[in-house]
Protein backbone atom coordinates (compact mmCIF):
# COMPACT_ATOMS: atom_id res chain seq x y z
CA UNK A 1 0.00 0.00 0.00
CA UNK A 2 1.12 3.55 -0.60
CA UNK A 3 2.24 4.94 2.86
CA UNK A 4 2.82 8.27 1.39
CA UNK A 5 3.94 10.80 -1.11
CA UNK A 6 7.80 10.60 -1.57
CA UNK A 7 10.06 12.00 0.52
CA UNK A 8 7.15 12.60 3.27
CA UNK A 9 6.38 10.86 6.43
CA UNK A 10 2.76 10.36 7.68
CA UNK A 11 1.66 12.45 10.09
CA UNK A 12 -1.18 9.70 11.25
CA UNK A 13 -1.42 6.54 10.61
CA UNK A 14 -3.14 5.26 7.47
CA UNK A 15 -5.50 2.37 6.42
CA UNK A 16 -8.07 1.42 3.79
CA UNK A 17 -11.79 0.09 4.56
CA UNK A 18 -13.89 -2.63 3.03
CA UNK A 19 -17.51 -3.76 4.15
CA UNK A 20 -16.70 -7.30 5.39
CA UNK A 21 -19.61 -9.63 7.07
CA UNK A 22 -21.80 -6.77 7.50
CA UNK A 23 -18.96 -4.47 9.19
CA UNK A 24 -16.77 -1.91 7.97
CA UNK A 25 -13.16 -3.59 8.22
CA UNK A 26 -8.97 -2.48 7.55
CA UNK A 27 -8.31 -3.88 4.45
CA UNK A 28 -4.50 -2.45 4.45
CA UNK A 29 -2.55 -0.49 7.01
CA UNK A 30 0.66 1.59 7.20
CA UNK A 31 3.50 0.93 9.18
CA UNK A 32 2.88 3.26 11.28
CA UNK A 33 -0.79 1.77 12.14
CA UNK A 34 1.01 -1.62 12.27
CA UNK A 35 3.11 -0.21 15.12
CA UNK A 36 0.32 0.76 16.92
CA UNK A 37 -1.24 -2.55 17.12
CA UNK A 38 -3.63 -2.08 14.28
CA UNK A 39 -4.24 -5.16 11.91
CA UNK A 40 -6.08 -6.07 8.59
CA UNK A 41 -9.21 -7.51 9.54
CA UNK A 42 -10.01 -5.44 12.65
CA UNK A 43 -12.97 -3.48 12.56
CA UNK A 44 -13.23 0.47 12.60
CA UNK A 45 -15.12 0.78 15.20
CA UNK A 46 -12.42 -1.23 17.26
CA UNK A 47 -9.50 0.95 15.84
CA UNK A 48 -10.99 4.10 16.20
CA UNK A 49 -11.70 3.26 19.54
CA UNK A 50 -7.77 2.82 19.59
CA UNK A 51 -6.39 5.33 18.32
CA UNK A 52 -9.48 7.76 16.93
CA UNK A 53 -6.26 9.48 14.56
CA UNK A 54 -7.06 7.01 12.40
CA UNK A 55 -6.85 8.08 8.70
CA UNK A 56 -8.97 5.46 6.42
CA UNK A 57 -9.86 5.31 2.82
CA UNK A 58 -11.94 3.48 0.94
CA UNK A 59 -10.28 0.44 -0.35
CA UNK A 60 -9.67 0.33 -3.98
CA UNK A 61 -8.96 -3.04 -5.38
CA UNK A 62 -8.47 -1.94 -9.22
CA UNK A 63 -6.22 0.90 -8.48
CA UNK A 64 -3.95 -1.54 -6.26
CA UNK A 65 -3.75 -4.40 -8.72
CA UNK A 66 -2.40 -1.63 -11.04
CA UNK A 67 -0.34 0.12 -8.51
CA UNK A 68 1.53 -3.75 -7.80
CA UNK A 69 2.03 -4.20 -11.43
CA UNK A 70 3.81 -0.71 -12.02
CA UNK A 71 5.85 -1.76 -9.03
CA UNK A 72 6.67 -5.36 -10.82
CA UNK A 73 7.28 -3.78 -13.64
CA UNK A 74 9.18 -0.99 -11.98
CA UNK A 75 11.72 -3.86 -10.77
CA UNK A 76 12.56 -5.46 -13.66
CA UNK A 77 15.53 -3.09 -13.49
CA UNK A 78 16.52 -6.03 -10.93
CA UNK A 79 15.74 -9.17 -13.24
CA UNK A 80 13.54 -10.10 -15.97
CA UNK A 81 11.52 -12.52 -14.33
CA UNK A 82 9.39 -10.55 -11.91
CA UNK A 83 5.82 -12.17 -10.93
CA UNK A 84 3.08 -11.02 -8.98
CA UNK A 85 1.90 -12.56 -5.19
CA UNK A 86 -1.01 -10.56 -4.75
CA UNK A 87 -2.94 -8.78 -2.92
CA UNK A 88 0.93 -6.95 -1.71
CA UNK A 89 3.68 -8.99 -2.70
CA UNK A 90 5.87 -9.40 -5.56
CA UNK A 91 8.34 -12.15 -6.23
CA UNK A 92 11.78 -11.62 -8.05
CA UNK A 93 14.18 -14.25 -9.33
CA UNK A 94 17.60 -12.95 -8.64
CA UNK A 95 19.79 -16.23 -9.04
CA UNK A 96 22.82 -15.38 -10.28
CA UNK A 97 22.10 -11.45 -10.52
CA UNK A 98 22.79 -10.67 -6.89
CA UNK A 99 26.83 -9.95 -7.45
CA UNK A 100 25.70 -7.19 -10.10
CA UNK A 101 24.52 -4.77 -7.91
CA UNK A 102 27.70 -5.71 -4.66
CA UNK A 103 25.88 -9.20 -3.04
CA UNK A 104 22.80 -10.32 -1.73
CA UNK A 105 22.60 -8.10 1.12
CA UNK A 106 22.90 -4.43 -0.61
CA UNK A 107 20.65 -5.89 -3.36
CA UNK A 108 17.68 -6.00 -0.63
CA UNK A 109 19.18 -2.67 0.74
CA UNK A 110 18.86 -1.20 -2.43
CA UNK A 111 15.81 -2.89 -3.00
CA UNK A 112 14.05 -1.49 -0.02
CA UNK A 113 15.61 2.25 -0.28
CA UNK A 114 14.42 2.98 -3.88
CA UNK A 115 11.40 1.62 -3.17
CA UNK A 116 10.85 4.10 0.17
CA UNK A 117 11.91 7.23 -2.08
CA UNK A 118 9.16 6.38 -4.26
CA UNK A 119 6.83 6.66 -1.39
CA UNK A 120 6.12 2.62 -0.45
CA UNK A 121 7.19 0.63 2.33
CA UNK A 122 8.31 -2.82 1.76
CA UNK A 123 10.30 -5.54 3.20
CA UNK A 124 12.11 -7.85 1.31
CA UNK A 125 14.05 -11.16 1.88
CA UNK A 126 16.19 -13.58 0.28
CA UNK A 127 15.48 -17.56 0.24
CA UNK A 128 15.95 -20.54 -1.81
CA UNK A 129 12.19 -20.95 -2.39
CA UNK A 130 9.78 -17.99 -3.21
CA UNK A 131 7.70 -20.11 0.36
CA UNK A 132 10.94 -19.08 2.59
CA UNK A 133 11.23 -15.27 0.93
CA UNK A 134 7.64 -14.80 1.68
CA UNK A 135 7.53 -16.41 5.36
CA UNK A 136 10.67 -14.38 6.28
CA UNK A 137 9.44 -11.01 4.56
CA UNK A 138 6.51 -11.03 6.66
CA UNK A 139 7.75 -12.77 9.70
CA UNK A 140 11.46 -13.53 10.22
CA UNK A 141 13.94 -11.30 11.78
CA UNK A 142 16.52 -11.97 9.24
CA UNK A 143 16.41 -10.85 5.56
CA UNK A 144 18.39 -13.93 4.10
CA UNK A 145 17.96 -17.35 4.88
CA UNK A 146 21.22 -18.63 5.64
CA UNK A 147 23.14 -21.29 3.75
CA UNK A 148 24.31 -23.64 7.21
CA UNK A 149 21.29 -26.51 7.05
CA UNK A 150 21.12 -26.53 11.09
CA UNK A 151 20.93 -22.70 11.25
CA UNK A 152 18.24 -22.76 8.46
CA UNK A 153 16.11 -25.04 10.27
CA UNK A 154 16.73 -23.35 13.14
CA UNK A 155 15.48 -19.96 11.85
CA UNK A 156 12.84 -21.42 9.88
CA UNK A 157 11.54 -22.97 13.53
CA UNK A 158 11.18 -19.54 14.93
CA UNK A 159 8.59 -18.84 12.23
CA UNK A 160 4.72 -18.56 13.34
CA UNK A 161 2.56 -21.01 11.68
CA UNK A 162 0.74 -18.31 9.76
CA UNK A 163 4.06 -18.61 7.47
CA UNK A 164 2.77 -21.53 5.73
CA UNK A 165 0.01 -19.73 4.47
CA UNK A 166 -3.02 -22.00 6.32
CA UNK A 167 -6.07 -20.34 7.24
CA UNK A 168 -7.02 -19.17 10.06
CA UNK A 169 -9.41 -21.86 11.73
CA UNK A 170 -6.27 -24.65 10.93
CA UNK A 171 -4.16 -22.39 12.87
CA UNK A 172 -6.80 -22.04 15.40
CA UNK A 173 -6.80 -25.65 15.75
CA UNK A 174 -2.94 -26.25 15.92
CA UNK A 175 -3.05 -23.47 18.37
CA UNK A 176 -5.02 -25.62 20.99
CA UNK A 177 -2.96 -28.53 20.35
CA UNK A 178 -0.13 -26.65 21.19
CA UNK A 179 1.77 -25.76 18.42
CA UNK A 180 2.04 -22.28 17.43
CA UNK A 181 5.72 -22.20 15.27
CA UNK A 182 6.92 -23.95 12.55
CA UNK A 183 9.49 -25.93 14.99
CA UNK A 184 6.61 -27.73 16.58
CA UNK A 185 6.06 -29.43 13.54
CA UNK A 186 9.27 -29.92 12.77
CA UNK A 187 9.76 -31.68 16.58
CA UNK A 188 6.63 -34.23 15.86
CA UNK A 189 5.59 -37.57 13.43
CA UNK A 190 4.02 -36.64 10.57
CA UNK A 191 1.50 -39.60 10.79
CA UNK A 192 -0.43 -37.96 13.48
CA UNK A 193 -0.77 -34.64 12.43
CA UNK A 194 -1.42 -35.00 8.85
CA UNK A 195 -4.17 -37.28 10.31
CA UNK A 196 -5.86 -34.65 12.02
CA UNK A 197 -5.32 -31.55 10.32
CA UNK A 198 -4.76 -33.20 7.27
CA UNK A 199 -1.69 -33.01 4.49
CA UNK A 200 -1.37 -29.64 3.20
CA UNK A 201 0.01 -28.58 6.14
CA UNK A 202 3.04 -30.89 5.61
CA UNK A 203 3.07 -29.94 1.96
CA UNK A 204 3.56 -26.27 2.20
CA UNK A 205 6.23 -27.32 5.10
CA UNK A 206 7.97 -29.20 2.79
CA UNK A 207 7.79 -26.36 -0.11
CA UNK A 208 9.13 -23.80 2.56
CA UNK A 209 12.22 -26.40 3.08
CA UNK A 210 12.83 -26.61 -0.30
CA UNK A 211 11.96 -30.25 -0.15
CA UNK A 212 9.92 -29.39 -3.35
CA UNK A 213 10.20 -27.34 -5.94
CA UNK A 214 7.80 -24.66 -7.28
CA UNK A 215 8.25 -21.82 -10.19
CA UNK A 216 6.71 -18.39 -10.48
CA UNK A 217 4.78 -17.02 -13.34
CA UNK A 218 7.07 -14.42 -14.38
CA UNK A 219 4.58 -11.35 -15.72
CA UNK A 220 6.91 -11.08 -18.50
CA UNK A 221 8.29 -13.31 -20.88
CA UNK A 222 12.61 -13.56 -20.25
CA UNK A 223 13.93 -12.37 -23.56
CA UNK A 224 16.81 -13.67 -25.17
CA UNK A 225 18.79 -11.83 -25.14
CA UNK A 226 19.59 -8.38 -23.07
CA UNK A 227 21.79 -5.44 -22.62
CA UNK A 228 21.78 -2.85 -20.10
CA UNK A 229 23.60 0.64 -18.87
CA UNK A 230 23.30 1.84 -15.46
CA UNK A 231 24.03 5.55 -14.21
CA UNK A 232 24.84 6.81 -11.85
CA UNK A 233 23.40 10.53 -12.99
CA UNK A 234 20.51 10.30 -14.61
CA UNK A 235 20.08 11.23 -17.94
CA UNK A 236 17.48 12.85 -19.64
CA UNK A 237 18.37 14.56 -23.25
CA UNK A 238 16.69 12.61 -26.26
CA UNK A 239 20.13 12.82 -27.54
CA UNK A 240 21.78 10.73 -24.74
CA UNK A 241 18.86 8.35 -24.97
CA UNK A 242 19.24 7.32 -28.62
CA UNK A 243 23.02 7.23 -28.03
CA UNK A 244 22.42 5.35 -25.22
CA UNK A 245 20.38 2.75 -27.52
CA UNK A 246 22.88 3.12 -30.16
CA UNK A 247 25.56 1.75 -28.16
CA UNK A 248 23.30 -1.00 -26.42
CA UNK A 249 22.48 -2.18 -30.22
CA UNK A 250 26.45 -2.98 -30.67
CA UNK A 251 26.24 -5.22 -27.49
CA UNK A 252 23.45 -6.84 -28.43
CA UNK A 253 24.47 -7.39 -31.90
CA UNK A 254 27.60 -9.26 -30.88
CA UNK A 255 25.93 -11.90 -28.69
CA UNK A 256 23.35 -12.22 -31.89
CA UNK A 257 26.29 -12.98 -33.71
CA UNK A 258 27.93 -15.03 -31.26
CA UNK A 259 25.08 -17.72 -31.43
CA UNK A 260 24.25 -17.58 -35.00
CA UNK A 261 20.58 -15.57 -34.94
CA UNK A 262 19.04 -12.25 -35.31
CA UNK A 263 16.25 -10.15 -33.86
CA UNK A 264 12.24 -10.22 -35.24
CA UNK A 265 11.20 -8.31 -31.71
CA UNK A 266 13.09 -6.29 -30.17
CA UNK A 267 12.58 -3.85 -27.17
CA UNK A 268 13.34 -0.95 -25.08
CA UNK A 269 12.96 -0.46 -21.44
CA UNK A 270 13.24 3.04 -20.00
CA UNK A 271 13.46 2.94 -16.38
CA UNK A 272 12.77 6.90 -14.30
CA UNK A 273 14.11 6.99 -11.15
CA UNK A 274 10.60 7.99 -9.93
CA UNK A 275 9.39 4.18 -10.44
CA UNK A 276 8.12 4.53 -14.19
CA UNK A 277 9.28 2.38 -16.64
CA UNK A 278 8.21 3.31 -20.53
CA UNK A 279 7.88 0.50 -22.85
CA UNK A 280 8.97 1.24 -26.78
CA UNK A 281 8.99 -2.13 -28.98
CA UNK A 282 9.45 -2.71 -32.27
CA UNK A 283 9.52 -5.55 -35.09
CA UNK A 284 11.35 -6.61 -38.02
CA UNK A 285 10.77 -8.25 -41.28
CA UNK A 286 13.84 -10.29 -40.96
CA UNK A 287 16.35 -11.80 -38.54
CA UNK A 288 18.24 -8.79 -38.04
CA UNK A 289 21.62 -8.06 -35.82
CA UNK A 290 23.01 -4.39 -38.00
CA UNK A 291 23.21 -2.63 -34.68
CA UNK A 292 22.76 0.66 -36.99
CA UNK A 293 19.44 -0.49 -38.43
CA UNK A 294 18.60 -1.42 -35.16
CA UNK A 295 19.37 2.20 -33.31
CA UNK A 296 17.48 3.60 -36.76
CA UNK A 297 14.25 1.10 -36.18
CA UNK A 298 13.58 3.04 -32.48
CA UNK A 299 14.79 6.50 -34.04
CA UNK A 300 12.05 5.73 -36.10
CA UNK A 301 9.59 4.15 -33.55
CA UNK A 302 10.23 7.40 -30.99
CA UNK A 303 9.53 9.78 -34.02
CA UNK A 304 6.21 8.48 -34.59
CA UNK A 305 5.34 8.40 -30.82
CA UNK A 306 5.98 12.01 -30.67
CA UNK A 307 3.57 12.28 -33.95
CA UNK A 308 0.81 10.47 -32.74
CA UNK A 309 1.42 11.72 -28.98
CA UNK A 310 1.44 15.31 -28.21
CA UNK A 311 3.27 14.75 -25.19
CA UNK A 312 7.18 14.15 -25.00
CA UNK A 313 7.39 10.50 -26.30
CA UNK A 314 10.16 9.62 -23.70
CA UNK A 315 9.02 11.81 -20.67
CA UNK A 316 12.15 11.32 -19.00
CA UNK A 317 10.62 13.22 -15.80
CA UNK A 318 13.14 13.22 -13.75
CA UNK A 319 15.62 11.48 -15.52
CA UNK A 320 16.29 7.28 -16.47
CA UNK A 321 19.18 5.61 -14.45
CA UNK A 322 18.77 2.14 -16.07
CA UNK A 323 18.43 1.41 -20.11
CA UNK A 324 17.66 -1.95 -21.48
CA UNK A 325 17.58 -3.22 -25.06
CA UNK A 326 16.32 -6.64 -25.30
CA UNK A 327 15.86 -8.78 -28.23
CA UNK A 328 12.41 -10.73 -27.70
CA UNK A 329 11.96 -12.92 -30.43
CA UNK A 330 15.12 -14.69 -32.56
CA UNK A 331 15.38 -16.47 -35.31
CA UNK A 332 18.62 -18.51 -36.81
CA UNK A 333 20.47 -16.00 -39.11
CA UNK A 334 23.46 -17.58 -41.31
CA UNK A 335 26.06 -15.25 -42.06
CA UNK A 336 25.92 -13.15 -45.42
CA UNK A 337 28.80 -13.21 -48.15
CA UNK A 338 29.34 -9.85 -49.06
CA UNK A 339 32.53 -10.15 -51.22
CA UNK A 340 32.29 -11.72 -54.82
CA UNK A 341 28.64 -11.05 -55.78
CA UNK A 342 28.12 -8.33 -58.35
CA UNK A 343 24.55 -8.77 -58.53
CA UNK A 344 22.28 -6.52 -57.81
CA UNK A 345 19.69 -9.00 -55.95
CA UNK A 346 21.21 -9.10 -52.71
CA UNK A 347 20.94 -5.43 -51.97
CA UNK A 348 17.58 -5.14 -53.35
CA UNK A 349 16.01 -7.13 -51.20
CA UNK A 350 18.30 -5.77 -48.44
CA UNK A 351 17.11 -2.23 -49.42
CA UNK A 352 13.51 -4.09 -49.36
CA UNK A 353 13.58 -5.27 -46.08
CA UNK A 354 14.93 -2.19 -44.28
CA UNK A 355 12.40 0.03 -46.13
CA UNK A 356 9.99 -2.73 -44.92
CA UNK A 357 11.01 -2.25 -41.24
CA UNK A 358 11.49 1.85 -41.10
CA UNK A 359 7.45 1.84 -42.38
CA UNK A 360 6.69 -0.48 -39.35
CA UNK A 361 8.49 1.56 -37.08
CA UNK A 362 6.47 4.32 -38.39
CA UNK A 363 3.55 2.79 -38.48
CA UNK A 364 3.00 -0.88 -37.13
CA UNK A 365 4.29 -4.12 -38.80
CA UNK A 366 0.67 -4.74 -38.97
CA UNK A 367 -0.24 -1.89 -41.21
CA UNK A 368 2.68 -2.50 -43.57
CA UNK A 369 0.99 -5.28 -45.97
CA UNK A 370 1.73 -7.45 -49.64
CA UNK A 371 0.05 -9.47 -52.10
CA UNK A 372 0.25 -13.05 -51.60
CA UNK A 373 -1.03 -15.82 -53.46
CA UNK A 374 -3.80 -18.15 -52.13
CA UNK A 375 -4.35 -21.96 -52.91
CA UNK A 376 -7.32 -21.47 -54.83
CA UNK A 377 -9.40 -20.65 -58.80
CA UNK A 378 -11.68 -18.52 -57.60
CA UNK A 379 -9.91 -14.88 -58.92
CA UNK A 380 -11.19 -12.42 -55.92
CA UNK A 381 -9.52 -14.84 -53.88
CA UNK A 382 -6.51 -15.54 -55.52
CA UNK A 383 -4.68 -13.28 -53.52
CA UNK A 384 -4.62 -11.28 -50.42
CA UNK A 385 -3.01 -8.74 -48.18
CA UNK A 386 -0.71 -9.73 -45.87
CA UNK A 387 2.13 -8.28 -43.08
CA UNK A 388 4.97 -7.65 -45.44
CA UNK A 389 7.41 -8.67 -42.47
CA UNK A 390 5.78 -12.08 -42.31
CA UNK A 391 8.03 -13.34 -45.22
CA UNK A 392 7.23 -15.08 -48.74
CA UNK A 393 4.18 -17.18 -48.13
CA UNK A 394 4.36 -20.74 -49.56
CA UNK A 395 1.49 -21.34 -51.68
CA UNK A 396 1.28 -21.61 -55.96
CA UNK A 397 -0.78 -19.21 -57.55
CA UNK A 398 -4.15 -20.32 -59.40
CA UNK A 399 -3.90 -21.55 -62.86
CA UNK A 400 -7.46 -21.24 -64.64
CA UNK A 401 -8.16 -24.26 -67.43
CA UNK A 402 -9.80 -23.55 -70.47
CA UNK A 403 -10.89 -25.72 -73.43
CA UNK A 404 -8.40 -26.82 -75.94
CA UNK A 405 -9.95 -24.43 -78.83
CA UNK A 406 -10.37 -21.54 -77.06
CA UNK A 407 -6.14 -21.49 -76.44
CA UNK A 408 -5.53 -17.40 -76.64
CA UNK A 409 -2.71 -16.32 -78.75
CA UNK A 410 -0.42 -13.75 -78.79
CA UNK A 411 -1.38 -10.60 -78.68
CA UNK A 412 -0.04 -7.23 -78.84
CA UNK A 413 -0.38 -7.18 -74.90
CA UNK A 414 2.22 -9.40 -75.24
CA UNK A 415 -0.12 -12.43 -73.99
CA UNK A 416 1.78 -15.41 -75.06
CA UNK A 417 -0.45 -18.86 -76.30
CA UNK A 418 -2.29 -20.65 -73.69
CA UNK A 419 -1.64 -18.15 -70.85
CA UNK A 420 -5.29 -16.42 -69.40
CA UNK A 421 -5.01 -13.08 -69.62
CA UNK A 422 -6.09 -10.93 -66.17
CA UNK A 423 -7.60 -7.51 -66.06
CA UNK A 424 -5.37 -4.77 -64.82
CA UNK A 425 -8.37 -3.91 -62.32
CA UNK A 426 -10.54 -6.62 -60.66
CA UNK A 427 -13.52 -5.39 -58.45
CA UNK A 428 -13.71 -6.41 -55.27
CA UNK A 429 -17.05 -8.01 -55.18
CA UNK A 430 -18.48 -8.99 -58.22
CA UNK A 431 -21.40 -6.97 -59.76
CA UNK A 432 -24.70 -8.48 -61.48
CA UNK A 433 -24.96 -7.07 -64.81
CA UNK A 434 -28.40 -7.15 -66.99
CA UNK A 435 -27.54 -8.99 -70.27
CA UNK A 436 -29.20 -9.93 -73.78
CA UNK A 437 -28.09 -12.89 -75.87
CA UNK A 438 -29.06 -14.47 -78.86
CA UNK A 439 -29.50 -18.23 -76.92
CA UNK A 440 -29.63 -18.84 -73.49
CA UNK A 441 -26.29 -20.25 -72.74
CA UNK A 442 -24.17 -18.08 -75.22
CA UNK A 443 -22.43 -14.88 -74.79
CA UNK A 444 -24.09 -11.55 -74.03
CA UNK A 445 -25.07 -9.05 -77.25
CA UNK A 446 -25.49 -6.27 -74.95
CA UNK A 447 -25.47 -5.76 -71.07
CA UNK A 448 -26.31 -3.04 -68.65
CA UNK A 449 -23.86 -2.24 -65.65
CA UNK A 450 -24.57 0.50 -63.56
CA UNK A 451 -27.94 1.99 -65.05
CA UNK A 452 -25.39 2.01 -68.66
CA UNK A 453 -25.94 0.05 -71.77
CA UNK A 454 -22.98 -1.52 -73.33
CA UNK A 455 -23.13 -2.48 -76.91
CA UNK A 456 -20.80 -5.78 -77.19
CA UNK A 457 -18.51 -5.60 -80.78
CA UNK A 458 -16.41 -7.94 -79.73
CA UNK A 459 -16.09 -10.94 -77.14
CA UNK A 460 -13.28 -14.04 -76.47
CA UNK A 461 -13.94 -17.06 -74.47
CA UNK A 462 -15.44 -19.02 -72.46
CA UNK A 463 -12.67 -19.44 -70.02
CA UNK A 464 -14.37 -22.11 -67.31
CA UNK A 465 -13.68 -22.25 -63.51
CA UNK A 466 -15.02 -25.04 -61.90
CA UNK A 467 -16.10 -24.61 -58.63
CA UNK A 468 -14.68 -25.49 -55.09
CA UNK A 469 -17.19 -27.99 -54.22
CA UNK A 470 -15.34 -29.20 -50.89
CA UNK A 471 -15.51 -25.46 -49.11
CA UNK A 472 -19.43 -25.13 -50.68
CA UNK A 473 -21.83 -27.51 -52.15
CA UNK A 474 -23.87 -24.91 -53.33
CA UNK A 475 -20.92 -23.00 -55.32
CA UNK A 476 -21.77 -22.66 -59.20
CA UNK A 477 -19.20 -23.14 -61.91
CA UNK A 478 -18.29 -19.41 -63.57
CA UNK A 479 -17.73 -19.08 -67.59
CA UNK A 480 -15.83 -15.52 -68.25
CA UNK A 481 -15.48 -13.97 -70.76
CA UNK A 482 -13.14 -10.89 -72.16
CA UNK A 483 -15.71 -8.46 -74.22
CA UNK A 484 -15.05 -5.06 -75.80
CA UNK A 485 -17.86 -2.47 -76.32
CA UNK A 486 -18.50 0.08 -79.05
CA UNK A 487 -16.27 2.74 -77.44
CA UNK A 488 -13.31 0.18 -77.20
CA UNK A 489 -13.74 -0.40 -73.39
CA UNK A 490 -12.71 -3.66 -72.16
CA UNK A 491 -14.18 -5.67 -69.87
CA UNK A 492 -14.47 -8.97 -67.80
CA UNK A 493 -17.43 -10.91 -67.55
CA UNK A 494 -18.53 -14.11 -66.25
CA UNK A 495 -22.07 -16.50 -66.02
CA UNK A 496 -22.29 -17.96 -63.20
CA UNK A 497 -24.31 -21.50 -63.52
CA UNK A 498 -24.03 -23.86 -66.54
CA UNK A 499 -27.53 -23.87 -68.25
CA UNK A 500 -30.34 -26.23 -67.47
CA UNK A 501 -27.30 -28.57 -65.48
CA UNK A 502 -26.82 -26.56 -62.50
CA UNK A 503 -29.36 -23.39 -62.73
CA UNK A 504 -32.12 -23.10 -65.52
CA UNK A 505 -31.57 -19.19 -65.11
CA UNK A 506 -27.70 -18.26 -64.98
CA UNK A 507 -26.45 -14.89 -63.95
CA UNK A 508 -24.18 -12.57 -65.32
CA UNK A 509 -21.56 -10.59 -63.70
CA UNK A 510 -19.15 -7.81 -63.98
CA UNK A 511 -15.78 -8.96 -62.40
CA UNK A 512 -12.81 -6.51 -63.70
CA UNK A 513 -11.70 -4.49 -66.65
CA UNK A 514 -9.07 -4.35 -69.08
CA UNK A 515 -6.75 -1.25 -70.48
Amino acid sequence: MRAHGPGKAPEAPLATLAKIKSAQRLVAVDRKAQALGLKPGMTLTDARARHPSLVTFDADARAEAETLSHIADWCRRFTPLAALDAPEGIILDVSGAAHLFGGETKLLTEIEAQLEAQGFHARAALAPTPEAAWALARFGTRQILPEDEKERRRVLGELPLAALRLDEKTIADLAQAGLRRIGDILLRPRAPIAARFGSTLHARLDALQGLTKSAISPRFEAPAYVAERRFLDCIMRREDIEATIASLAQDLALMLTRHGEGARRLEVNLFRVDGMVKHIETGTSRPLRDPQAIARLFRERIEAIGQTDETDPLDAGFGFDVIRLAALTVERKDQEQTGWDTSSCVNETADLAALIDRLGARLGLRRVTRLAFNDTHIPEFAVAAMPAAEGNRTSRAYHLQQPASNNFEANSNGVEKGLAQRPIRLLQHPEPIETIASVPDGPPLRFRWRRVMHEVTAIEGPERIAPEWWKNETALTRDYFRAEDSEGQRFWLFREGLFNRETARPRWFMHGFFA
